[in-house]
């Protein structure tokens, strides 16, 4: 079976529950979307503000202070909020990507070994039997490795080791000097090779929350080897169907999993910083417009929060004070920009007793953008 360019759109934004707000809860519309990007603290309750109706941000409170949602460097070696009960699983699957990035060339420079990391992170992960703090953290690690070493120590286990970050009484759960926590999943993983089984769940959870996608997608939503993928699917030949890409490639899907018709309408959105649907394939043409992409993907990494259109990127967005301000990349109808206000509107409810100005810090990146139609949205009713 044949699957065209915007079938596939329409099905990644149907899985990620961007076609229509669903009335679900906090658990289980993060069981749906699988992971939310979390490197900036309001991002995932934007995302789920975008996803789920009736979004009540206290919910997602909630599930951070009691772990049932949890946030760790994940897929990508980037934070992600994920179900607390996917974690295990989801960490597993990455062993091999962890180990040989961050048992690599800067925890070598720093004169250790992966033999030293395996020994210490039992140790570490007994002392983060409680939240502790960075300065903590890092004083534990200079007692064990001394001061020389210890800045490269620290960088390699805060991500190699199973560690969660702490919630705090931040505007959104977290602030942007992070305490940690040991997982409690029992022993931490040890050794090079990534737990098979692991993988195989990480794939069908990727392809509930974003498929039909290719071996390449998955590599890159993981940050996992191609091979190890090819290899995965092809233990799961008999749970995954086949289908063709619109250039030919190979693509792979749940038997039973949404797949709208290509005209679906897709309402316009203001997605979140790193927003996960931007991020989770290869080909992120499926979203992102290629001439728009170095636009919104900057140099370093940083993503912008995007306006979504007809199910694409269309332009960027920034809350200032006096309200939602949009940059269209190319020209919208006034219906959309109608529901771009509503839209700006519902935010700008949510941003209110929280941040009114969440991501005012890449601010810097707005003189780079070519001219487009800028609009000020009211947030004020």
């Amino acid at each position: 079976m044949k699957i065209t360019e915007r079938e596939l759109n329409r099905a990644g934004l149907s899985r990620q529950l961007l076609l229509e707000r669903a009335p679900l809860t906090v658990a289980q519309g993060m069981r749906q979307v699988v992971a939310l990007q979390a490197q900036q603290p309001a991002s995932p309750y934007i995302a789920l503000w975008n996803r789920l109706s009736g979004f009540d941000p206290a919910a997602l409170d909630d599930a951070f202070a009691r772990r049932s949602v949890v946030k760790a460097t994940l897929m990508r070696l980037t934070l992600h909020a994920v179900l607390a009960e996917d974690y295990p699983d989801l960490r597993a699957a990455l062993q091999a990507t962890l180990y040989g990035s961050r048992l690599g060339y800067r925890f070598a420079a720093a004169g250790l070994t992966p033999k030293d990391a395996e020994a210490l992170v039992p140790e570490l992960l007994a002392f983060a039997d409680r939240p502790r703090t960075m300065a903590e953290m890092r004083g534990w690690i200079e007692e064990r490795v001394g001061a020389e070493k210890r800045d490269g120590c620290w960088w390699g286990l805060r991500a190699y080791a199973p560690l969660l970050h702490s919630a705090t009484d931040a505007p959104w759960s977290f602030g942007h000097r992070p305490s940690f926590v040991a997982s409690g999943t029992g022993a931490a993983p040890t050794g090079r090779a990534a737990d098979p089984d692991a993988l195989r769940t990480l794939i069908l959870r990727y392809l509930a929350g974003f498929g039909p996608a290719s071996v390449a997608d998955v590599a890159q939503f993981a940050m996992v080897q191609r091979s190890l993928v090819r290899e995965a699917l092809r233990a799961l030949e008999d749970t995954v169907e086949h289908l063709q890409g619109p250039d030919g490639t190979a693509l792979f899907d749940l038997p039973d999993a949404p797949r709208p018709p290509s005209d679906t309408p897709a309402p316009p959105r203001l997605m979140a910083m790193w927003d996960s649907v931007l991020l989770a394939y290869a080909d992120r043409g499926r979203v992102i417009p290629p001439a728009y992409r170095p636009l919104v993907i900057r140099n370093n990494g940083d993503v912008l929060p995007t306006l979504l259109v007809d199910g694409y990127v269309a332009g960027v967005w920034r809350p200032l004070a006096d309200g939602i301000e949009a940059t269209a990349f190319h020209p919208l109808s006034r219906a959309t920009w109608k529901g771009l206000a509503e839209e700006a509107r519902s935010l700008g409810v949510l941003l209110a007793d929280r941040e009114p100005t969440p991501y005012s810090r890449y601010h810097h990146w707005w003189v780079k953008l070519p001219e487009g139609d800028v609009r000020l949205l009211p947030t004020a009713r």
